[in-house]
């Protein structure tokens, strides 16, 4: 048995990932720490005019059988892909605790949106719906019913949806979960599949980058959309890799655009900080919510700065995967998870700040993190990583390792 977990914490025992880095830990770590942007490509068909630079995923889906047919579409196949990197460890959690006290907290802003838009085409055409399209596709709240029925879990399920920030709301609600006591086991996580909508409401906002996303630098034009599934089973197990603080605020400056202070996100990490127990000098790394457009890239480093200073190393990794979305924050935080993982004799490898290296003079000098560096673990090995969102929805997450 493990060490006893403290009252703040939640085992992060394993992880399912599919990125524009590839399906699971093993072959996207190399990946990550590499630097390696082969995953962006060139798309049409999600803006009617013209191709954009976005982070696909290329794996093989695996198809959803006939008695889920109702819950088809690309978002709830990338997340079957990432369960079924978890599968025995979440039919282990089954298999002891029973499927009463099995819960799931899911992410998602797109659900089965690009499905749902072709079948409304098709109804213009038509005057009627495809027979294979059902409305569950297209909720939220369809893709926790559907983990849930994949794995047959009878406990709490339901999706948290707060744009950019929610699936690391899943897994800070998922914790909730367990410090109460409403269950013994969580899948949490999020999904966000490309889409159409997503690709012209961002176009509308002038948010897209035509290029590669920049992030710090002073030639950034915005960000890249991506697709992603994280999927964590969480437990109230010590030891490993543990959820060990949070930080959630709610700014409200304004519908998309953050507060340019970096008031809402500073009181997330700082919010963060003290659930932890941990001083800002004792964060090793942290994960930019780092888009590359001009008001958050602005707003963050100001947050960054006042709360762990200047020596810290940091990184955005959307260049490599496109901003996920709803998904981003447990991708982002399943980075963390592998780096911590993958740590050898003190060392921890870290996902390097990919940009053209001409650095906005007008944004704090917080320490962007070069290509082949590590960190060295010094006491207690906590990383952070940021998830913000449109109305102000923030999240902050730091991740510990003990052996012990």
């Amino acid at each position: 048995m493990g060490a006893m977990p403290t009252p703040n914490s939640a085992a992060l025992e394993s992880v399912g990932l599919v990125t524009a880095m590839g399906a699971g830990v093993d072959s996207s770590l190399p990946r990550l720490v590499g630097g390696d942007t082969r995953g962006m490509v060139s798309r049409a068909g999600l803006l009617p005019d013209r191709e954009l630079l976005v982070g696909a995923v290329t794996a093989d889906l695996p198809p959803i059988g006939d008695e889920l047919a109702i819950y088809r579409c690309r978002n709830n196949q990338l997340a079957l892909l990432a369960l079924s990197q978890i599968r025995k460890a979440v039919e282990a959690a089954l298999d002891r605790f029973g499927p009463a006290r099995i819960a799931v907290v899911a992410a998602t802003s797109t659900s089965g949106t690009a499905e749902t838009g072709e079948a409304v085409r098709q109804r213009l055409a038509s005057g009627r719906l495809p027979r294979e399209f059902h409305y569950v596709q297209f909720e939220h709240g369809g893709l926790a019913s559907f983990l849930a029925a994949s794995i047959g879990a009878e406990g709490p399920a339901y999706t948290v949806s707060t744009a950019c920030s929610s699936s690391a709301k899943a897994l800070v609600s998922a914790r909730s979960l367990l410090r109460l006591g409403l269950c013994d086991a969580v899948i949490a996580g999020g999904v966000d599949s490309l889409c159409p909508l997503t690709a012209c409401g961002f176009t509308a906002l002038e948010a897209i980058s035509p290029t590669r996303s920049n992030p710090m630098s002073r030639n950034r034009r915005g960000l890249n959309l991506g697709e992603a599934a994280a999927l964590f089973l969480m437990t109230r197990e010590g030891g490993g890799i543990q959820l060990r603080g949070a930080g959630e605020s709610s700014h409200h400056h304004h519908m998309s655009a953050p507060d340019p202070s970096g008031g809402g996100a500073e009181l997330a990490m700082r919010a963060a900080l003290v659930d932890a127990e941990a001083e800002g000098g004792d964060i090793l790394y942290l994960n930019l919510h780092g888009t590359g457009t001009p008001l958050n890239d602005a707003m963050e480093s100001k947050a960054v700065e006042r709360v762990l200073g200047t020596s810290v190393p940091c990184s955005s990794t959307k260049p490599m995967t496109g901003h996920t979305l709803g998904a981003a924050g447990a991708a982002e935080i399943a980075f963390c998870w592998m780096m911590l993982e993958s740590e050898r004799r003190g060392e921890i490898r870290l996902a390097p700040h990919v940009f053209d290296g001409d650095r906005d003079g007008d944004l704090p000098a917080i320490r962007l993190v070069q290509r082949g560096e590590s960190a060295r673990a010094r006491g207690r090995r906590l990383l952070m990583s940021n998830a913000f969102g449109f109305g102000g929805n923030n999240c902050s997450v730091i991740l510990e390792r003990s052996d012990a």
